[in-house]
């Protein structure tokens, strides 16, 4: 690998930057100050919402650029630059398909919270981790006004398994993506992590052939395949190790930190 054409970083963050207790290390921080001072711009790119990313990279965030909600909401130093919201309309139709699905909880994903039902403790613990900014609803017959960038729906036995059947006829309208071992997102056809950076790549003036991105489940796989230097992690998804050019170590032995370290060698 030639690490020396590097001008961007983008890397995804549950089981990817975040190690399993969902903590970015000192190494990376430490590591970023030399990316910057090298002319390295730095995305975190997310299904998370924008303010639990933010919450992990508070001190950097000045410097950096956060694409959240799988690509629906891109936020540089406080700047919104794009917004991809749903209808309201067509996040109640979408709702009861999704309740119907036995086992599975639902959080509707707005730019000011995301929005969950209340009688489901061990649920509110589990959204409490991704989603900062939340608030219990009664029911979703009223939802408060917001810009809404998905619907996430979440299944403990597994979100490929007991969800994306119940929910594949809708792929012709709607983005699904499995974000994870236990989540599915349902979104504007047109969001994805791979059309957010490449609206980055085009504002910077920046290449594929200079763009470095890791990642490591399905929802990473457009913006994987916008990076010459695409890395899938050890822990990834088969599918995604398919597609990545690329292999490193898992998010629990700092995969992300032992590449950067590679290119930080190399000024």
């Amino acid at each position: 690998m030639n690490l020396s054409d590097i001008k961007l970083i983008v890397t995804d963050m549950d089981g990817t930057l975040l190690n399993s207790n969902h903590e970015v290390s000192d190494l990376f921080f430490e590591q970023f100050k030399k990316l910057k001072e090298n002319n390295i711009h730095f995305v975190a790119a997310s299904g998370r919402q924008y303010h639990s990313i933010l919450e992990k990279l508070k001190t950097i965030e000045e410097d950096i650029t956060i694409v959240a909600e799988n690509g629906a909401y891109i936020v540089r130093n406080g700047e919104q630059l794009y917004v991809n919201a749903i209808a309201r309309k067509d996040i109640e139709g979408i709702i009861p398909i999704c309740q119907a699905i036995k086992g599975t909880q639902l959080v509707i994903c707005g730019k000011k919270k995301a929005y969950i039902l209340k009688g489901q403790e061990r649920f509110e613990n589990t959204v409490s981790e991704f989603y900062c900014s939340y608030e219990v609803l009664d029911s979703f017959d009223n939802l408060p006004q917001d810009d809404f960038f998905k619907v996430a729906l979440c299944h403990y036995e597994g979100s490929e398994s007991h969800i994306y059947p119940h929910l594949k006829h809708l792929e012709n309208k709607w983005q699904l993506k499995i974000s994870g071992k236990q989540w599915i997102d349902i979104s504007q056809k047109s969001t994805h992590k791979g059309n957010a950076i490449s609206q980055l790549q085009d504002q910077l003036k920046i290449s594929t052939t200079q763009t470095m991105a890791f990642g490591d489940y399905n929802n990473d796989t457009e913006m994987l395949e916008l990076a010459k230097y695409s890395f899938a992690m050890g822990n990834a998804h088969p599918n995604i190790k398919e597609i990545a050019h690329y292999e490193t170590l898992t998010n629990d032995q700092n995969g992300v930190e032992n590449i950067l370290a590679q290119l930080i060698a190399t000024f």
